[in-house]
This record gives structure tokens, sequence and C-alpha cells, in this order.
């Protein structure tokens, strides 16, 4: 028992841990992702690293909030910005479309995704919670437009939940790498869906 109190006072803090996940996933891919392979890279057995995170499946959702914890401040950063709403939105778009093929944030979205199918209930619970903080800071930011005369849109949270499901779509495709949908490809596309969405009367 001593020895396991121990290694916890000497063990990383749980941030450092998560930030070597992924460093390791940018640089090497998930399949590279092991407790093992963790484990060596911050100086912890496996089996410690399964002390605090259960599972791997637990260890890549716990990286995943981390990670949009980070984004979530970006974004908050972007959307405080003094701009017109459009030049926000703009933006939003910007941060949630992919980099490129392998995209790490988006290569740990699509495994928690697939890892979802059996996942308990908490775990989907925490999943939606990460999906419910992009949508209310883009139907408010839609919403803001509205009442400037900025945007006509009869319901905001409707339009947010097809643009959301668009731009899923449309990330997937680059992150994975699928041929003639590039990032400034689909900026495009969505550029023009918004220029022909959101016109105000007389615009």
């Amino acid at each position: 028992m001593a020895g396991q109190v121990r290694a916890r006072k000497n063990a990383p803090p749980r941030e450092d841990v998560l930030t070597v996940a992924m460093e390791m996933i940018a640089e090497r891919g998930l399949e590279k992702l092991t407790m093992a392979a963790l484990g060596r890279e911050v100086g912890m057995s496996s089996g410690h690293l399964l002390y605090y995170f259960r599972t791997k499946d637990e260890l890549l959702l716990r990286t995943l909030e981390w990670s949009e914890g980070r984004l979530g401040a970006e974004r908050g950063r972007l959307l405080a910005r003094p701009a017109t709403a459009r030049a926000r939105l703009d933006a939003y778009v910007g941060l949630y479309v992919p980099d490129g093929p392998g995209d790490p944030h988006w290569t740990l979205w699509l495994e928690v995704w697939n890892r979802s199918l059996n996942a308990d209930e908490e775990g989907r619970d925490r999943q939606a919670a990460i999906e419910g903080a992009w949508h209310r800071d883009l139907v408010a930011l839609l919403a803001e437009g509205v009442s400037r005369g900025e945007f006509a849109l009869p319901d905001a949270d409707r339009f947010a939940t097809r643009l959301r499901a668009m731009l899923d779509g449309f990330s997937i495709h680059v992150a994975i790498g699928l041929r003639g949908t590039g990032r400034a490809q689909v900026l495009d596309h969505v550029r023009e869906f918004l220029d022909a969405s959101l016109a105000a009367p007389g615009a």
C-alpha cells in the first residue's frame, strides 16, 4: 500500500498525461497510443495509468475533454471579439473544421464516436456536453446576428443544428483525407452556403 501511495505522489499531473497523449496522437497516430507506450512517455506503468483512467476508452474521453476545454477557451475569445456576427461566425467555422488529414483533435473525436456504441450513459452524457457547448455558442451567435439585422433566420436553433451537421460531415471528409474535400475547399463551400442562407432582407 505504501508503495502505491508513493507512486501516486510521484505521478505526473493528469493534465500532463493528457497533453502527452494528445502529442502522441499528433505525432504517431491513434493506433500507437497504448497504455504501455503512454506510460513510457510519462514515466508511469500501464497499471498506474489504469488506476487513474480505468480503461483506454476513459483515457480517450478524458483527453478529448481536455482538448475541447482548450478549444472552448479559444472559441470564447473568438466570439467575444468586437467584430460583426458574420466575421465571428466565419471564425467559428474555421475553428470547427480540421486543419487537414490526420488532425489529432478530429482523429480523437472519430475514435470516441466509434467507441460510443458501447459507451455507458455517463460517457454518452459527457460527449453530449461537449457537443452542447459548441451548439449553444453557435445559437447565441446566430441569434445575435438576427437581432442586429445581419442574418435572416426564422429559427436560430434549427439552423445551428443543420449547420453543425454539415460541418461534421465536411470535417470527417477533411480528417480522413477524402480526395476533393480539403480544408480550403470545405471553407469555400460553407462560406457560399452561409452567404445564401443568412442574407438579411435588402442585403
